[in-house]
């Protein structure tokens, strides 16, 4: 891949977005039979699957919390997801990313009523783009309240980068591969940061502004993960009411 010259040009990036704005986004919930709760998110050119499974019990059984769930999270990137096929199973990145993302969503989940069990998140990277551990957590929040996991709220992620020293919302392949920084954000919707991570340098002025672009960024993201609940579920009232209203010559109950 040969590095190009300019990552913005007359205010635009190559791919013709201003710097606040983030790629095309697509979520749907629901979307595995066999587990629990599930979601596929398009980011950009991310594809991204998560499912979830629980509470359930703990295997081993050493690992049981006598107060609490705990709260288990696996980060893979297919074989096929980059145009190098990437060696297959866990490596030192893909573990430090399961990490981190379990402790961004682990904050909002309400273990305590749980003990003695486990909550299971598997997120798989089927095409990688760029933001794929910050695409992981936000389809990972809607696959948990899919399986109907007790949360305080969602959590949404996204990341904010330098680029020919302007500081740009939801970095893309090239801005990640030749930007000056990347700063990968994950916010509930109390404003609580529950991840906060940076490859590169910012002055503290660049900083404050990239905090507060990642914040918004993520309100967007929070407003397409609740709507994508809302089509799921949504559906899933109208048909019962449609049906009675049938059954009623046509006449809905209030």
């Amino acid at each position: 891949m040969t590095k190009p010259e300019k990552l913005m040009i007359d205010g635009k990036r190559l791919d013709g977005r201003g710097p606040n704005e983030l790629r095309p986004i697509k979520f749907k919930a629901g979307v595995l039979k066999r587990a629990d709760g599930s979601c596929y998110l398009e980011f950009g050119g991310n594809k991204v699957m998560a499912a979830v499974y629980g509470p359930r019990e703990v295997h081993p059984r050493h690992l049981q919390n006598a107060s609490r769930a705990i709260v288990r999270y696996r980060y893979n990137m297919a074989a096929f997801s980059v145009e190098e096929r990437k060696r297959p199973g866990p490596d030192r990145r893909s573990i430090e990313i399961s990490k981190v993302s379990r402790e961004a969503l682990e904050s909002v989940v309400l273990e305590e009523l749980y003990p003695r069990s486990a909550v299971d998140i598997f997120v798989e990277i089927l095409q990688a783009d760029a933001g794929t551990r910050v695409a992981g957590i936000n389809a990972a929040s809607v696959a948990l309240a899919d399986a109907g996991i007790p949360m305080r709220c969602l959590v949404s992620a996204c990341s904010v980068g330098k680029i020919d020293g302007e500081v740009v919302l939801d970095l893309n392949k090239d801005e990640d591969n030749y930007g000056q920084a990347d700063l990968p954000v994950a916010v509930n919707q109390f404003g609580e940061v529950t991840l906060c991570q940076m490859d590169g340098h910012l002055t503290e002025e660049e900083f404050g502004k990239a905090l507060d672009m990642a914040v918004d960024g993520c309100k967007k993201l929070h407003e397409m993960q609740k709507q994508a609940l809302v089509e799921k579920y949504g559906t899933m009232v109208a048909q019962p009411a449609e049906e009675e209203a049938k059954a009623n010559g046509g006449v809905a109950n209030e």
